[in-house]
């Protein structure tokens, strides 16, 4: 492992690339200071996501969860370990290196949609393109596409008010897609809406993401909607404790809920 004060090479470590993995996640420690004691959150923490896979991470309230996505994206820096996407190392030591990587190599799907108002949903899936001057024809296509496979292309010149919870959900989730990312990382995309609706985001999801060959890395507290993941992880005092094999059987619920009930979690 390169310390994480040291600027890291790919020279030593296999291109993830070359298997398909998207995400590859070595040995990861996080920990934070609260006065005097530090709390460890991430306790060596390894796990892979590979393309047109969906993987889930389930875990107790202050397990981690969101530490280990905001590590993977570069909003927060671990401590000791290394993070892989598409084969290339995180750059923790560069900020505009973390920048570059969430405009174009990571898409981000939060519980609350983080769509802004004033944009039609076209403007806010073409948001990505427009941050990084890539404004043209060929994006325009690329926006059209993907509200399409989102199933929301008749709502392309809505604002945001004007729509349901699951479809400022699924305009998210195009607007995460535009830069064809190796990954996205979805924090509770469930979360704020009924589970009706949650269950339609999950099949759009799972589809859109064999259909890119994009890695997702899930975070949720539904069992009923990591059914929909190929894998789920349940996270336990830093580290991936269990890990079940589910393959988007989306009615079997039930070893989710046992795995859970198993662990105490």
């Amino acid at each position: 492992m390169s310390a994480l004060g040291n600027t890291p090479t790919t020279s030593s470590i296999p291109s993830a690339e070359d298997d398909g993995t998207r995400v590859d996640v070595l040995d990861l420690v996080k920990s934070y200071r609260l006065g005097e004691d530090s709390i460890d959150v991430l306790r060596g923490l390894s796990l892979t996501v590979s393309a047109g896979e969906i993987v889930s991470i389930m875990g107790p309230s202050g397990s981690g969860k969101t530490t280990l996505l905001n590590c993977i994206s570069g909003i927060d820096s671990p401590d000791t370990g290394e993070v892989l996407i598409a084969g290339k190392v995180v750059d923790y030591t560069s900020e505009r290196a973390r920048t570059n990587l969430r405009r174009h190599n990571i898409g981000m799907v939060f519980q609350f949609f983080n769509l802004v108002p004033t944009l039609t949903v076209r403007e806010n899936v073409a948001l990505p393109f427009l941050i990084a001057r890539q404004a043209n024809g060929g994006a325009d296509d690329r926006v059209q596409n993907l509200l399409k496979r989102v199933g929301i292309e008749g709502r392309a010149d809505h604002r945001p008010y004007q729509l349901s919870g699951g479809e400022m959900q699924l305009a998210s989730i195009a607007r995460a897609l535009a830069h064809q990312p190796a990954a996205i990382l979805a924090d509770e995309p469930t979360g704020n809406v009924n589970p009706a609706v949650g269950r339609s985001i999950m099949n759009t999801l799972r589809d859109v993401a064999k259909l890119e060959e994009t890695a997702v890395l899930l975070v949720t507290h539904s069992p009923e909607h990591a059914a929909w993941s190929d894998r789920v992880c349940f996270l336990k005092e830093g580290v991936i404790a269990a890990e079940l094999n589910h393959d988007g059987d989306a009615d079997n619920v039930r070893p989710i809920h046992e795995t859970l009930l198993k662990l105490g979690i």
